[in-house]
């Protein structure tokens, strides 16, 4: 089975929310939203959907099966910097 890479701990950070914090709005232990952002654990489709509608972002803006470029690097990139 593929690794599914998240960028749940920037959306958190984005957001100044604990782990707890979300865990607790999406309805899962807070262990389990460490688990995700560490690649311990793949959410399933519900899960991933419920994170992505919480954060109001497509799904594919949290989840991908590819690692994420680093948001500095993406940003450069735009930019021409």
């Amino acid at each position: 089975m593929a690794m599914v890479h998240n960028r749940l701990s920037v959306l958190r950070a984005e957001r100044g929310l604990s782990r707890k914090a979300l865990a607790e709005s999406i309805g899962v232990n807070h262990q389990t939203v460490g688990y995700l952002e560490r690649g311990d654990y793949s959410p399933s489709l519900e899960l991933a959907l419920k994170i992505a509608r919480f954060f109001g972002v497509p799904v594919e803006m949290a989840f991908a099966l590819e690692p994420f470029t680093p948001l500095s690097q993406e940003l450069i990139r735009r930019t021409g910097a």
